[in-house]
Formats: C-alpha cells, structure tokens, sequence
C-alpha cells in the first residue's frame, strides 16, 4: 500500500506514474482517493472537537451546584454523544471506502526503471553462457520426456485436468535433487534461513503480500473456512513479521523457503499450454529479504547475483532482464527477470523474477523497525524473487543435457543429490 500522504500532497504526479504502469484504472481512483482522505481528516476533526468540548464540560458539570442547570448539560452533553457516536461510524465508513481504493492502487516505479508500455520493450541487461549447438534436431520436454519414462501428461490429465502431469522415477528425483540442492546452496553459500511454511493461510495474509484485491481470480480458496492457498512462498514470508517491530540489529533477515504453488493462471489462458511450462501447481524455492530502506537496492542486486549463481552452477545459458514500467507488476518498484535458454522450446523461459517491493508490502503488513534504540518506528523494505521456479528449471535442464538418442546427462551440481547418478536413461 502506498503512503498515503504521497497522493494527498501529489496527486498529479501519482497519476502519472500510473500511466507509467499502464494501470488506468487505478489512475482513476486517485481523485476519489484524495476526496475521501479529506473528508476523513475533516470529519476525524470534528470528533476530536466534540470529544474535547464533551470532556471540558464533564468537568464543569463534576463542579456544577445547580441540579438544574446541571441537569441541563448532563442531556446536552448526551447529544452530543449521539452525535460523535454517528460521526465515528461515518468516520469507519469512509476509512472502508478509502482503503479499498487504496488496495487497488500499485507501487510506484523506481526513478531507476525504464518507461516502456508493456513486456515487448522489457531490457536484456546482460547473457551468460553460450547457446549450445547440437549435432542433432533437439526436441522439446514434451516429446522426449515420456519416452524416457520420467514425465506422463496423460495421467496428470486424467488425476487432475489440464495443466497437470505426473514426474516419476528419475524424473521425481530430479525435480526432488533441484530442490534439495538449491535449498542447500542458498543456506550454506548465501546465509539464508530455511523456512517450512504452510500452504493455506488467511485472507488477511493475503492482503498483506499484495494478491489480495488485485489477484483474487487467480487464487485457490477454500469455500467453508478463511483459507486461501498460497500463489507463491512470498505471501508467508512478507507475513511472518507482520504487526511486530524489529530492532535494526536484526535487519537484514534472509529467508529461503520451498513450497507448491497454486495459480489458477487465468491472466495466461492460451498461453504455454503444451508440457510443463505453466501448471496450476508448480514447485518453487524463494528467496526473501527484509531490510533497512537504504539498504534495499544493494539487496536486490545481491539476491540477482544469488539466483544468477543456480543458473550458472548448472552449466545453463542465462540471462538478465530489466522490467519496463507497463510489465513491473503490482508491488514491486524495480524488477528483473532471469530466464534459462531451453533449446527444445526454442525460448527464454523465466525462472525467477526478483523484485524490490520498498514499503508497499510493510505497510500493509505493518512491519516496522527502530532505526535506534527508542527512536520511532519506521517501515522495513521487502524483496523477493525465485531462487529458482520449477518446473522451468526442470525443462532447461533436460533439453540442454538431452543426447541423441534421447537420454539425459545429469549436472554434475545435482549427481550427489541423485545417488551419483550421471545419466538418466529410459527404463
């Protein structure tokens, strides 16, 4: 959630920083924004004098010698009651109302983010590796992964529907080897924290990561209790501070955490529909930072470095990608992408999107530190991004360690996480 002294005191401008995001429909809640923040302030104001004006006279009806007249006061002063009793519930209605809007409004962009319309005018900052050359045709996931025996689509469809499949044999223990290493990686390389975090958490969890208004469509909920399946790690690790203040001591406090993800992928309908590239649940690793707002830029280069060192240990083609302002996001104010080169897709295919979300996520979450001992508390920033996403990672690794006649070399990074394991053959 924005501050929202940035919009009362520039409007205009937050206007135009929505233009920047290509988000209209937000630019046009700025005005009621402003009008409901005013009403707001003058209607706090007007309880506030009530409520002096009713404790003056409580004082003076306590020194009163005439029943009468005291009397008198003690029914004026009941009007007054009354009074700021309906003031309060316009007061809770307008804040309703304002809050609402606010939940719809996204981060602004940093200064440092390139103004572009949408995905199309995304930067390539910089390419590792060389694109391998084969001396035969690759194929893609979906064709020699069956055959091996490590991928069923058929029985996927048939458990749960479109967009699902089964891994088994060598293939379950490569995904499982992925996430075991990268965990490891991140925790002994990197010094992050490793967390089990649940998969189901409250609404207000939600709200509190940002997906709630905006992504509500995509979101697996259950129907009888206050449970939403989570889209990704980050919405327990922003939560897991929430309403506490922390000591700047304790900052910077790095997460890493594996968890299934659940999306309902509405937003990509049509998109990517063939193998693994986009599923309803998919395993992630994510990476998560809280830090001192001075520090959060450094940060995020840090956690690119740390997601760049997964790409690069496992020997795969990859590269850098600078979001534009039309394709940031909701809550981040600067981001990139890392994308793995998949020779059997013939494309880049994103495997993690790192981002730096500044205030937007502890306001809403009400994370707070003191800058020193007794000084007034102020918002941590927050930072996330994949450390990596299966099941992309899976398809890079198999179509750039695939052979002719359609085995799989495993990565040297992965074979003591798969028994020393050096190629997966079909059964």
């Amino acid at each position: 959630m924005l501050d929202i002294t940035i919009i009362r005191e520039k409007p205009e401008w937050v206007k135009e920083q929505m233009e920047k995001l290509n988000d209209m429909a937000a630019k046009d809640r700025i005005d009621e924004i402003v009008r409901l923040d005013a009403e707001r302030r003058a209607l706090l104001t007007e309880v506030e004098d009530l409520k002096a004006a009713r404790n003056r006279v409580s004082k003076e009806i306590g020194r009163m010698k005439d029943q009468e007249a005291r009397e008198a006061k003690i029914v004026e002063m009941q009007g007054v009651a009354a009074q700021i009793d309906e003031l309060d519930e316009q007061v809770h209605q307008v804040e309703a109302e304002l809050d609402e809007h606010m939940n719809w409004v996204p981060n602004l962009p940093h200064t440092s983010v390139p103004v572009g319309p949408d995905d199309s005018h995304n930067i390539v900052k910089e390419t590792f590796g060389e694109l391998p050359n084969f001396d035969f045709t690759p194929q893609a996931h979906w064709d020699f992964g069956p055959a091996l025996g490590i991928l069923d689509f058929e029985r996927g469809v048939k458990l749960s529907g479109t967009r699902f499949y089964v891994l088994r044999a060598a293939g379950a223990r490569l995904q499982r080897a992925l996430i075991n290493w990268m965990l490891d990686l991140h925790t002994t390389q990197h010094g992050y924290t490793e967390i089990i975090s649940p998969y189901m958490v409250r609404e207000a969890i939600m709200y509190g990561s940002s997906q709630l208004p905006k992504f509500g469509e995509n979101l697996y909920r259950d129907i009888e209790e206050d449970f939403y399946f989570i889209p990704t790690a980050e919405v327990s690790l922003t939560n897991l501070h929430r309403d506490e203040i922390l000591e700047a001591g304790q900052l910077p406090i790095d997460y890493v955490c594996y968890t299934e993800c659940f999306r309902r992928e509405k937003m990509s309908a049509g998109r990517d529909v063939r193998g693994m590239k986009r599923g309803h649940q998919f395993a992630k690793v994510e990476m998560y930072k809280f830090t001192r707002p001075e520090d959060s830029y450094d940060a995020l280069e840090q956690m690119v470095q740390h997601a760049g060192d997964v790409c690069r240990a496992l020997g795969i083609p990859w590269r850098i990608v600078e979001m534009v302002t039309g394709d940031l996001g909701f809550q981040a104010t600067k981001k990139y992408d890392l994308e793995m080169w998949a020779p059997g897709c013939g494309e880049w295919l994103e495997v993690s999107s790192l981002s730096n979300c500044e205030a937007f996520q502890a306001r809403r979450a009400n994370i707070r530190y003191r800058p020193e001992p007794k000084a007034k508390p102020q918002f941590v920033h927050t930072l996330n991004g994949s450390g990596l996403a299966l099941p992309r990672v899976m398809i890079a690794v198999m179509e750039n360690y695939q052979q002719a006649d359609g085995s799989v070399v495993v990565p040297e990074a992965l074979r003591p996480y798969m028994g020393g394991l050096e190629v997966i053959e079909a059964e």
